[in-house]
């Protein structure tokens, strides 16, 4: 792997993934949005508690909030929990207009209700920025993901030309680009994936929005449970990406345990809780427990390749295995 870049230091704003960081867990009296205000206010409190610092804006005085539309608007990142996030940050400190979400795919974000309609226009929501990935404006020549694994037959992501840089085709087809926002124009950035079990990385959610739902082409990741489950962990190891990677922030309203990453409304499990976790690798350890746990009381065989993709990531440090309690 290669990545071509220039290092630099987080402000103290900034919090890197924390190996070992402990999971709250706050109860959702409802799904309603007072419920969630309160719910990720306390896990905000939490947080704060254990890092030992108030979030406050910092050098930057910007957040980016990686939200998942990945399955559709039936298991993308509720609304509510995205205004309750928004709520606790303004709270603290920082402009709304400073606080921008950011995902993949323009169609799935106008279907999930993160972008208005074609008509309309502007691309935010609710008077924050909405950066669209798969638009080439937010990633740069110099930063990338560099695999030997070569693009799937029939790929349909997007070819980028990058002004005066030009590539061989078999040197481009390697690389995957990085978002620059999260990476240089943020204090930080919070986490906000969805959970659903994948066919080859057995478990869809906080490293996985955080790689394959983050840069561009990486299709030829997610049908290679070995080379992909490689190339999530690496990529989230990146020190410019995981450095202002704050935490991972998850409602339980709605996760799915079979079928995914599309989205299977017979699969879905739901749960009045919301996780919060600087590290991904405990928070998707327990998720992919708790997905198993719901194929069982299905009949449904147990996944059984999500610990590649959790071994691999722990041996990057980039969290701690949750064991299960006897």
């Amino acid at each position: 792997m290669f990545l071509l870049a220039i290092s630099f230091f987080i402000g103290e704003g900034a919090s890197a993934v924390t190996p070992g960081a402990s999971i709250h867990e706050e109860s959702l009296h409802s799904f309603t949005e007072e419920s969630y205000r309160t719910a990720v206010e306390n896990l905000f409190l939490a947080f704060e508690e254990e890092q030992k610092k108030v979030l406050e804006p910092g050098e930057k005085g910007k957040v980016g909030l990686k939200i998942s539309t990945i399955s559709g608007p039936g298991l993308s990142t509720p609304q509510p929990l995205v205004r309750a996030v928004i709520s606790s940050l303004v709270s603290r400190g920082f402009d709304r207009r400073d606080l921008f979400l950011i995902d993949l795919n323009e169609h799935r974000l106008r279907r999930s209700g993160f972008l208005p309609p074609l008509g309309v226009g502007e691309r935010e929501f609710e008077g924050h920025p909405v950066y669209v990935l798969e638009s080439g404006d937010f990633y740069d020549p110099i930063w990338f993901y560099d695999s030997p694994l070569p693009p799937r037959r029939g790929s349909v992501d997007i070819e980028y030309n990058f002004g005066e840089f030009r590539f061989e085709r078999s040197e481009e087809s390697r690389r995957s680009y990085l978002p620059v926002p999260l990476m240089l124009e943020v204090d930080f950035w919070i986490n906000l994936p969805t959970y659903t079990d994948h066919p080859a990385l057995g478990v869809n959610g906080a490293l996985v929005n955080a790689t394959l739902w983050n840069a561009s082409n990486t299709s030829r990741f997610a049908h290679s449970e070995r080379s992909g489950a490689a190339a999530v962990a690496e990529m989230a190891a990146i020190p410019e990406l995981e450095e202002k990677w704050l935490f991972s922030i998850v409602s339980l309203e709605r996760f799915q345990v079979a079928g995914g990453p599309a989205f299977r409304s017979y699969y879905t499990d739901s749960q009045p809780a919301i996780l919060l976790s600087a590290d991904p690798v405990a928070l998707d350890s327990r998720m992919y427990r708790k997905i198993n746990e719901g194929r069982e009381r299905r009949g449904l065989s147990k996944l059984t390749n999500g610990g590649n993709l959790l071994e691999y990531a722990n041996q990057l440090n980039l969290g701690e295995i949750e064991e299960e309690k006897e």
